[in-house]
């Protein structure tokens, strides 16, 4: 079953730059690679409603057409991001996200 608007969905998933610095992680292991890692932090999948807008644009995107346990990597420009300006860290920069999907519905 292909992910849709409007599925819920649990994704693992890791974000880089493009010069493969690690800005963010749902797993714990690759997330003490980077100096993003947070002992505090839970990690576990991302659990989210596709549709919703409570993520970028360009993730909700990705994920849209996957499968069940399908792993993706997904490059998304700045206008699908963060914007091209702004003061949000991630601003200007394309984003690189490694996705697989662990639970749909």
């Amino acid at each position: 079953m292909a992910i849709k608007k409007g599925d819920h969905v649990e994704v693992d998933y890791t974000g880089k730059l493009k010069d493969g610095t690690i800005f963010d992680s749902s797993i714990k292991e690759i997330a003490k690679k980077s100096k993003y890692y947070d002992k505090n932090r839970d990690y576990k999948p991302l659990g989210f409603t596709v549709g919703k807008g409570k993520l970028i644009p360009g993730f909700e995107n990705g994920v849209k057409g996957m499968e069940l346990g399908e792993k993706k990597e997904v490059e998304i420009p700045p206008e699908d991001a963060y914007g091209k300006t702004g003061k949000h860290p991630l601003a200007g920069k394309t984003l690189i996200f490694e996705i697989e999907v662990k639970k749909i519905g």
